[in-house]
């Protein structure tokens, strides 16, 4: 099983392949480039929570605009 199925219960191929766990997904993968960016600039560890809550406030509309854009 891949990385990114490690955490599914094992024939769940419904919930992977539905388009809201790929929203998911995709949004846990940008928080997660967010974080290691502000980690690097800030010289350690930010941790996951103040980096989701720094993504929400200064990027999640634009990234989902975008993403809504690019999928019309």
């Amino acid at each position: 099983m891949s990385d990114e199925n490690k955490d599914l219960p094992n024939g769940d191929g419904v919930l992977k392949n539905s388009s809201l766990y790929r929203e998911f997904q995709a949004e846990r993968d940008e928080i997660l480039r967010h974080k290691w960016i502000e980690s690097e600039k800030a010289g350690h560890d930010i941790g996951f929570e103040r980096a989701l809550t720094d993504w929400i406030v200064r990027h999640r509309s634009k990234w989902r605009k975008a993403r809504q854009t690019a999928n019309q």
